[in-house]
């Protein structure tokens, strides 16, 4: 076939492919193949009209005949637990990452475990089956299998969350150091001085920067902490609730909650609200979230929020310069404490 000729158009029920392309433009199937691969013999105006079409008609290409041609799967893959669904954090991160991936050739697709299973599993099949070219993983431990298996199979990788293993590898992160410590401030200045914290499990890395911030909060301020470490954020809302309201009970009741998560405190709400306590005026309650439903229904709840549609972007950048060879070093991002109060 000459460079110009088109070829028949398929079916309309048959998937959009080269042919498909070729016979829209007049071009030929080698030369829409290379402006597809961004070829820097094909003019710039070609390749835009060849991707507005591929565009238009939806074409993806072939993912089984990419990896026999590059080795490549052009997938990320997102390993998420079911815990982060629960707390709200999976659809905004699917959004960020997707805002990215949208530019690229790769494609995501999410895989949920349960975080009482065993982590590495989801991580194993990936580097078994070649399944991904790069992977993206959340609730990281300071000394997390998954990062350490990585990186001996010298797998591209991004992690939601910091480790402490002396291993330089791409993450994203949120201050979460900064937060509590704020949020004492904020609870201090007006005038709340028995706080607890309802915090992260103790096993994941962000329980050590949360509690870090909230003891130095303790220390600088002049408040005192008060025990609460039978419930954690992966606790049900009912039992966190329960566990309030027995706090709530007893004879050295907090007048300040710091909360770790939105949803978290919803529990304590109501909580609060079944004991008859007034927030704003009997307890104050300071808490990270990462939407504006808490603030929109409970204005009274001094809110910080956590723009997980942003981490998505983060680790997708990350993860796929890792891919290209970047240094994990220079992968490496932290985000801040969003204020939401008029304070």
């Amino acid at each position: 076939m000459s460079e110009g000729q088109a070829t028949a158009l398929p079916p309309p029920n048959e998937r959009p492919t080269l042919k498909t392309i070729a016979f829209m433009t007049g071009l030929g199937i080698t030369t829409v193949s290379r402006a597809l691969k961004d070829a820097p013999d094909i003019s710039a105006e070609t390749k835009e009209r060849v991707r507005l079409v591929a565009r238009q008609i939806g074409y993806q290409p072939n993912r089984a005949g990419v990896r026999l041609r590059t080795g490549k799967t052009n997938v990320i893959s997102l390993i998420l637990s079911l815990e982060e669904e629960i707390m709200g954090l999976s659809s905004p991160m699917v959004i960020g990452i997707s805002e990215i991936l949208a530019t690229t050739q790769y494609h995501l697709v999410v895989t949920p475990y349960r975080a009482q299973g065993n982590a590495l599993d989801p991580v194993r099949y990936v580097l078994e089956t070649g399944a991904a070219d790069g992977v993206i993983i959340s609730r990281t431990e300071p000394k997390d299998p998954r990062v350490a298996l990585m990186m001996e199979r010298n797998f591209p990788f991004a992690t939601h969350g910091r480790t402490e293993m002396g291993l330089t590898h791409p993450y994203h992160d949120f201050d979460n150091e900064r937060f509590a410590y704020e949020a004492v401030r904020k609870l201090v200045e007006r005038g709340r001085k028995r706080l607890v914290l309802l915090q992260p499990p103790p096993y994941l890395t962000f329980y050590l920067h949360m509690r870090a911030g909230f003891e130095k909060g303790i220390r600088d301020f002049g408040a005192t902490a008060l025990p609460f470490s039978q419930v954690n954020l992966d606790t049900s809302l009912v039992d966190i609730r329960k566990a309030a309201e027995t706090m709530l009970d007893g004879p050295d009741a907090p007048d300040g909650i710091v909360s770790g998560s939105g949803s978290g405190a919803v529990a304590l709400v109501a909580a609060l609200e079944a004991h008859g306590r007034k927030l704003g005026h009997d307890i104050d309650l300071v808490s990270k979230e990462s939407h504006m439903l808490l603030q929109w229904l409970r204005p009274e709840v001094v809110t910080m929020r956590e723009d997980i549609r942003l981490a998505g972007r983060e680790l997708a950048k990350a993860v796929i310069a890792r891919i290209e060879g970047k240094p994990p070093g220079e992968l490496q991002t932290l985000s801040y404490p969003i204020p939401t109060d008029a304070a």
